[in-house]
């Protein structure tokens, strides 16, 4: 019968062998197997966890649509922006702003920053004021307040909401001509820290402060701006939106979506995902050896049944076929109980917060079918291939 490979197969897992040591080397390989998977799985959870954490961290970041210019920094045509998305249905609200490196001093103590000038209406395409620790986002009832990045804040030590401390941030000034003296250089102003925002990797050293005073530092004309970033009322309609902007626009101006300005961080992302993928794979083919192991000492230790057997009227890919279900049933009880322990290390993780990255930090987890799914296919695809290969070794 053409199920008798896989039954005998199934019997050689299962019932007593010819030696202790062969039923050793056959469990070892499976409790190999185990634990190589449910270390890629609880690994996988998470990595997928901090692509969560990750995402939600920039998702303010960058607006559904950035606007920026063709030519040079300054939007030329930002009237006509303005009052096509005004009349634009799909457009929920948008901020025009200005960003340029300043330095900031304050008692002798100067860093280099990013000053980001925004309109009153920034808030409505990022809500930067509801992450404020301490202090308050700026009124704008005056140009020169402004939220600062913590790190920058503790390296500069500018208290917050302090009537009798001011900060002073230089612009270098744009032109020609000799240089006299200091003021031919810069434009500066004093500014009033209002509040402080937590650090991440997209906003280090950074200011947020009204566009004026961007404008101010820079001498351009109340009206001027470096880019207007919108909201979407349904952010999938992204690309078409964009489309249609730049039909509108005539192509004057360049438009990018949120995922095209975090393009970059992105493929850090899946660059270090890939790189995760590889070496737990290679984990995974090496604990196959295991499994290679296993099959040739049974196939060595059932040489006399196998003589039965072609008495009996198997040929030898028959017996190779029993070999390899031998393996192929090996596997799979390894990939199984590998996830089995693999989820129940990440639902008592995510229960109790056991194992920490940090001291109020738990490592996060989450468990997603496609986890499952990328674990289970390394497994099976490198077991099966040893399987395969060492099942056909001894001729018998």
């Amino acid at each position: 019968m053409r199920n008798n490979p896989l039954y005998i197969a199934s019997r050689y897992i299962t019932a007593k062998k010819g030696s202790h040591a062969v039923t050793f080397i056959t469990w070892l390989a499976a409790f190999a197997m185990m634990i190589a998977v449910a270390s890629m799985f609880v690994i996988v959870s998470v990595f997928s966890a901090l692509e969560d954490i990750n995402s939600d961290m920039i998702a303010n970041l960058h607006a559904d649509l950035t606007i920026k210019s063709k030519n040079g920094k300054t939007l030329t045509n930002i009237k006509d922006i303005n009052s096509l998305l005004k009349s634009n249905t799909n457009v929920e609200s948008f901020s025009k702003i200005i960003e340029e490196k300043v330095y900031i001093n304050y008692k002798d103590n100067g860093e280099i920053a990013y000053l980001r000038g925004v309109d009153s209406a920034y808030t409505l395409v990022n809500p930067i004021n509801k992450t404020v620790l301490y202090g308050t986002y700026p009124s704008f009832e005056y140009s020169n307040e402004v939220l600062m990045e913590g790190q920058l804040d503790n390296r500069l030590a500018i208290p917050v909401n302090s009537s009798q401390d001011f900060a002073t941030i230089y612009m270098p000034k744009a032109g020609k001509g000799i240089i006299q003296q200091e003021d031919d250089i810069f434009n500066r102003k004093e500014i009033y820290v209002t509040g402080i925002f937590p650090s991440n990797d997209q906003l280090n050293n950074y200011i947020i402060a009204p566009i004026e005073l961007s404008q101010q530092l820079l001498n351009l004309p109340k009206d001027a701006a470096y880019q207007v970033v919108i909201k979407l009322k349904n952010p999938d309609l992204a690309d078409q939106v964009k489309l249609s902007l730049l039909n509108q626009l005539k192509n004057t101006v360049e438009i990018s979506t949120k995922s095209e300005e975090n393009a970059a961080f992105w493929k850090m992302i899946n660059t270090e995902k890939l790189m995760i993928y590889l070496i737990f794979s290679l984990v995974i083919f090496i604990t196959t050896f295991n499994l290679a192991g296993a099959v040739i000492i049974l196939q060595l230790d059932k040489a006399p049944q196998a003589k039965t057997l072609r008495s009996l009227g198997f040929t030898q890919k028959d017996l190779n076929t029993t070999y390899f279900n031998t393996g192929l049933l090996i596997v799979v009880i390894g990939v199984i109980l590998g996830l089995v322990v693999g989820t129940i290390l990440c639902f008592v993780q995510i229960q109790t917060n056991f194992f920490m990255a940090g001291e109020n930090l738990p490592f996060p987890v989450k468990i997603t079918l496609f986890n499952y799914a990328i674990v289970s296919a390394v497994g099976l695809s490198f077991g099966l291939l040893v399987a395969y290969i060492f099942s056909r070794k001894l001729k018998r």
